[in-house]
């Protein structure tokens, strides 16, 4: 029989349907014992975020030191054949309790030697949360095999104001025109697909051979408009990172004037910044053409599309 454990933190709990849904066939065949973590943070993330709170964990979250967690309820000696690591992308990094699991000894025990399957629900931008996390993985010594991503669909521009709303108020819904924010119902009813190809891998004993077991199924398919961007943010929000980190420790009262001053950047770069950035890419295509094709090969690996 074979042994999966399946690691999640969702705050909103569409991440938590997403990895559900995606390992049904695994929990209903009866020849795999799965095995489900559910991480839980000594101090919990309130849902939906207070906007000062929701902004005070930008430093610590891109700057990888993760929140304390509570113990894990799956023993670090236990070994399991394949690992799920499901994770949400906050500022363009791993969220807080994934990086404290796989910073933690128990996490690394857990992982150490063992096929790693990564799956991500965002909003659209997961490429540097994923290299974040492949680096992790490696430092851990697990072995990434594939990788899922799930975004919301919508429109660049229109998530933009979607997914605040929906992450500070809990409204997801549509309104004035604009589609609900998160990733389609469909997207996450159709997710088993990949838990049936993972079955199909270990019936087969694939996780053992060093290739994807989620090949041709469009597991990860990266708009290459996005790269460039998705890099400079990164880099503004290590700066902004390091910057608010003067204001003192989470929470500190030192941090606000330096948090507005980040939350006015942020709004004056997604009304200028991101819609010049796809201008000029949409103008220098021609010229960065093959460059981009060899970008979102390479971040669409391994699984690919």
């Amino acid at each position: 029989m074979k042994r999966v454990l399946v690691v999640h933190f969702s705050q909103t709990g569409q991440l938590a349907r997403v990895a559900r849904r995606l390992v049904s066939p695994l929990a209903e065949a009866g020849d795999v014992e799965l095995v489900e973590e559910v991480l839980r943070p000594r101090q919990p993330y309130p849902f939906p975020w207070p906007a000062w709170r929701f902004l005070d964990v930008m430093p610590e979250t891109v700057l990888l030191e993760p929140p304390e967690l509570e113990p894990l309820s799956v023993r670090a000696e236990e070994l399991f054949d394949l690992v799920i690591l499901a994770y949400q992308v906050w500022y363009l990094a791993p969220s807080g309790p994934i990086t404290a699991f796989l910073k933690g000894e128990a996490g690394k025990r857990l992982l150490r030697g063992r096929p790693v399957v990564t799956v991500i629900a965002c909003r659209n931008m997961w490429l540097v949360a994923q290299e974040t996390v492949k680096q992790l993985i490696r430092e851990a010594g697990g072995r990434l095999r594939d990788n899922v991503a799930f975004i919301d669909e919508g429109r660049a521009l229109a998530t933009f104001i979607t997914t605040p709303r929906w992450v500070l108020t809990g409204r997801r819904n549509a309104f004035w025109g604009l589609p609900a924010a998160g990733v389609a119902e469909e997207q996450i009813a159709n997710s088993d697909r990949f838990g049936r190809a993972l079955l199909a891998g270990l019936r087969a004993d694939r996780e053992r051979v060093d290739a994807p077991m989620l090949a041709g199924l469009g597991a990860a398919c990266v708009d290459p408009q996005l790269i460039f961007s998705e890099r400079a943010a990164q880099r503004a929000f290590s700066v902004w990172s390091r910057l608010i980190r003067l204001g003192g420790a989470p929470g500190s009262i030192g941090r606000l004037p330096l948090l507005a001053a980040f939350c006015v950047y942020l709004v004056a770069m997604i009304l200028t910044v991101v819609p010049t950035s796809l201008l000029l890419q949409w103008v220098t295509r021609p010229l960065l053409k093959r460059r981009l094709r060899s970008l979102q090969a390479y971040y669409e690996l391994p699984s690919g599309r």
